[in-house]
């Protein structure tokens, strides 16, 4: 897989939905009705994070949700790509970007969203190849303010903004011509979670998919 290939297959994830849930998902037994309760709202393209022990198995569960696309989130490194891979995860995501990081997901043929927060970082990896990028940590690093300055000398990068990225915030980022979706996680409240309320998470995940209406 080239960098160019990757980007545009991560395009293709990003545009399937204006909102890809973060997810942080601690029991396992929660995987399927979680992805199958997020997939019924309108929001098929779903990152696991890799910060709990059980997200790689999250992940393979997930993978068996008709309709869903599972990724890995907080990829750092190769090894960390070769497991999602192994778990069924068939795009990446990771806070920011090293070679070595770049060169396992090509040689793994994962379509990887690499994390940039600065003009020099999208610059550099724009320069390898890649347009297609994770804006992280979104309202830390500026906001949609600052994603919107750097759009404007850098239009042929487009972003997913992540962190900090809300329900009530949302809109300001999706507004932007620059941002093809935005990473959220207030789809799936771990209270909700834990009281196996899915019929909530899915109603969460409708109002989120019609963000982009």
């Amino acid at each position: 897989m080239t960098p160019h290939a990757s980007s545009q297959k991560a395009i293709e994830i990003c545009q399937l939905a204006p909102i890809v849930p973060v997810l942080v998902v601690d029991d396992v037994a929660d995987a399927q009705p979680l992805a199958e309760a997020l997939v019924a709202g309108g929001l098929p393209a779903l990152e696991v994070t890799l910060r709990t022990p059980a997200a790689l198995e999250v992940i393979a569960e997930m993978a068996k949700v008709e309709g869903g696309v599972v990724g890995a989130g907080t990829l750092l490194t190769p090894q960390d790509v070769h497991n999602a891979v192994d778990a069924g995860a068939v795009f990446g995501v990771s806070p920011g970007a090293t070679d070595k990081l770049l060169d396992a997901c090509l040689e793994a043929g994962l379509p990887l969203l690499p994390g940039a927060a600065t003009a020099s970082e999208a610059m550099a990896l724009l320069e390898r190849g890649y347009s297609m990028l994770k804006f992280f940590p979104a309202e830390a690093s500026g906001g949609a303010a600052a994603l919107k300055a750097i759009g404007a000398p850098i239009p042929q990068v487009k972003f997913c903004p992540t962190g900090g990225v809300s329900a009530s915030n949302a809109m300001d980022y999706l507004s932007l011509p620059n941002v093809v979706c935005a990473g959220g996680s207030w789809v799936a409240p771990k209270a909700k979670m834990q009281a196996g309320d899915w019929e909530g998470i899915t109603a969460l995940a409708r109002d989120a998919a019609a963000l982009g209406a």
